[in-house]
């Protein structure tokens, strides 16, 4: 288990995160989100053992993890993090790279250890390709098989499928948590991106203003979110009498005493994304099909459909 106490960090005496305290079971998956600045990648440094803390604990299970005032070098065994700057070997192959610390002695083990990742990140066919030559995505892939490769008992993911393309994303997502959970690895993911943790997370902690506001399921969240800054994580939403309702929750009627203006649609692929005014505010709903400019429409708030 991985437990963290009253965790506190500035950066220069600017507040980053206060009074942080969460846990995080063996073989959990955790999301972490928030707004840019929010905090999230500096918690996943803290968590490594990249900066000290101005006050609190983290541990895994029995082990404190401490910063560099007091480990010549930062990280432990245990714990690997992949971050958004890969630091691979770019001179030598795919291969090599995910291959790079794991025994010599073993060599059977190693070959089937580092196929096995390939296969996992997709990546089979560069196996023999010089990272220099890969793309950012492919140089992603690399670096979150390389942090796999000594199994470790828990992984810290920055952003981890930001530089992939996405008709590779959703393939490479199930991939990854599935060989998490078959492995029993705790990983804790700080993304914006709700499709890398939607279906994967079993808990999802929001930060802002330096604190943890919402420690819960995705599906809690996603069915009762309690500010705007949770909502907008999963799509578009209004603001309609100081309720959230998502897009996806208006419905157009023959009538109602809801009567808007369509100002614009826009194609979203199996719908419409409407944007139209509604007592001087705007609203988005989705449709089935593009509607006309300045037409008027009757809305139906349908809450049954979350």
């Amino acid at each position: 288990m991985l437990k963290v106490e009253n965790l506190t960090f500035s950066y220069n005496k600017t507040p980053v995160l206060k009074d942080i305290s969460f846990k995080v079971e063996q073989g959990e998956n955790l999301a972490v989100i928030g707004e840019s600045g929010s905090g999230k990648s500096t918690l996943l440094n803290l968590l490594y053992g990249e900066f000290d803390l101005n006050k609190g604990h983290v541990f895994w299970k029995e082990t404190e993890i401490l910063g560099p005032k007091y480990n010549l070098v930062v990280g432990y065994d245990f714990m690997k993090y992949v971050s958004q700057e890969f630091d691979l070997m770019p001179f030598i192959t795919v291969e090599e790279n995910i291959g790079k610390h794991l025994s010599n002695f073993f060599p059977d083990e190693k070959k089937e250890r580092t196929v096995e990742l390939l296969e996992v990140v997709e990546l089979t066919e560069f196996a023999k390709t010089k990272v220099k030559t890969l793309s950012g995505g492919q140089k992603q892939r690399v670096a979150l098989a390389r942090a796999l490769a000594k199994q470790p008992e828990i992984v810290l993911l920055d952003e981890p499928f930001s530089h992939i393309d996405n008709f590779q994303k959703q393939s490479l997502r199930r991939n990854v948590y599935r060989y998490l959970k078959d492995k029993n690895i705790t990983c804790i993911v700080a993304t914006h991106d709700k499709e890398d943790v939607l279906g994967f997370a079993d808990r999802m902690i929001v930060l802002n203003n330096n604190k943890i506001v919402v420690n819960d399921s995705p599906e809690t969240l996603y069915k009762k979110p309690k500010t705007g800054l949770i909502a907008s994580f999963f799509g578009e939403f209004n603001l309609i009498s100081g309720e959230i309702i998502y897009a996806h929750q208006l419905k157009v009627v023959e009538k109602s005493s809801v009567k808007a203006t369509v100002i614009q649609s826009y194609f979203k692929g199996h719908y419409y994304l409407i944007e139209a005014n509604l007592d001087e505010q705007k609203v988005f709903f989705e449709h089935d099909t593009q509607l006309k400019n300045y037409q008027i429409v009757y809305l139906l708030i349908k809450k049954s459909t979350l």
